[in-house]
């Protein structure tokens, strides 16, 4: 019998057809009669640094929703490899998809040649896949590692731009976190120095911009391993509840009550068991 309804597979990856329907909406409604949604705006500060044995990478823990604050512990630092770790701002969900599909690309990778893929590996991916979508994803990314051929610090943009330098800041909080890096950098960092300074970079950030803010996470990656620290400083502002929101009965009137009684039929259930040979 044939099938009146053929269902299609989704394919994978992201999906902008809702690109084009707002497009034909915004067209029809140029009016002026009908307000169109507007992108809510995002808040993030991300920060990474390359020392005298690996990298660090630093990010506050606050996502927001317009003026509100969704979530006071997201993690923006993302595995991407053993070694290899990526900070986020923009779209959360953009950034968790954007690396958790990086990180299966380079785990397949890995499970064919038996060894850690190379930054510069995951960094072309990036771009590609980024620029396919022309800045449709949201994802400013710091990506950071240790390698064969050394240590390494990526800023990918969410058009596909890449750079590559001992130092990035990104998110709405880099003005004031670029300005710590720029002014006490130096190259041949010790570990504590490096971690310091990201911190302190973060720290600017969340002090500069409403949209940032919470605690400050730490990813350390050395050819030894990785040390994430979650949280490596918590926030220093933290406001005590004032009173408890239990209200009396009463409180809120009852305007009217309506009392519905519903007719039940019994029914009588037997149950017998099976005679078992």
């Amino acid at each position: 019998m044939a099938l009146h309804h053929v269902f299609e597979v989704p394919g994978s990856g992201f999906n902008f057809e809702n690109s084009a329907r707002n497009a034909g909406l915004e067209s029809l409604l140029g009016d002026g009669k009908v307000n169109t949604p507007k992108p809510l705006k995002t808040g993030t500060t991300i920060a990474g640094v390359v020392y005298k044995n690996g990298v660090v990478l630093g990010a506050d823990t606050r996502a927001t929703s317009s003026e509100v604050v969704a979530d006071k512990m997201c993690a923006k630092i993302h595995y991407i490899a053993p070694n290899i770790y990526c900070c986020g701002a923009g779209t959360a969900a953009d950034t968790e998809k954007t690396t958790e599909l990086l990180s299966s690309n380079l785990t397949i990778f890995s499970m064919n040649s038996g060894r850690n893929p190379r930054l510069s590996m995951a960094v072309n991916i990036l771009q590609d896949m980024l620029f396919r979508y022309r800045g449709q994803i949201g994802a400013h990314l710091i990506l950071g590692g240790v390698d064969c051929t050394g240590n390494h610090l990526y800023r990918v943009g969410p058009f596909g731009s890449m750079d590559k330098a001992p130092y990035f800041a990104m998110g709405s909080g880099d003005l004031a976190a670029m300005g710590i890096l720029e002014d006490r950098f130096k190259p041949n960092m010790e570990i504590e120095d490096a971690k310091t300074l990201v911190r302190d970079a973060i720290h600017a950030g969340i002090m500069s911009d409403l949209g940032s803010g919470n605690n400050i996470d730490i990813c350390v990656i050395t050819r030894d391993g990785v040390d994430y620290i979650r949280p490596y400083q918590e926030s220093e502002f933290k406001e005590k509840r004032q009173r408890k929101y239990k209200y009396r009965p009463g409180t809120t009137p009852v305007l009217a009550e309506k009392v519905i009684h519903l007719e039940v039929e019994l029914v009588e259930e037997t149950v017998q068991k099976m005679e078992m040979a």
